[in-house]
């Protein structure tokens, strides 16, 4: 089964979902130092719609590549840690690299 477009989805949606949630923290720590809520406002909606989206591709990469459930949970979860979804990426993407077949010809 052909997982690359499975893969790029995730992948574009995963550092999406880091960068804002790198923002929204920085809005957190901003909302309650300076009393100003307007990243957490603007950005805080964005990320929550963003971060289903995301699980919903990740869950669906996660059956196409048929990982095992906890492996599959921790996926799902590095989009609420900040910087995490960035180190899952780069996993995720490695394991399926690796698990895909390589063409005639190529050098693996």
């Amino acid at each position: 089964m052909n997982l690359k477009p499975a893969l790029t989805r995730y992948r574009v949606v995963a550092w999406i979902v880091g960068v804002l949630l790198i923002v929204l923290t920085v809005g957190t720590v901003l909302k309650y130092t300076t009393d100003n809520e307007t990243i957490v406002a603007l950005v805080g909606p964005a990320h929550g719609f963003l971060y289903m989206v995301y699980l919903v591709l990740a869950a669906d990469l996660a059956r196409r590549a048929r990982w095992k459930l906890g492996f599959t949970v921790l996926v799902l979860l590095a989009g609420t840690v900040p910087f995490l979804s960035f180190v899952a990426e780069r996993v995720v993407t490695r394991r399926v690299r690796a698990a895909e077949p390589q063409p005639v010809g190529t050098a693996a």
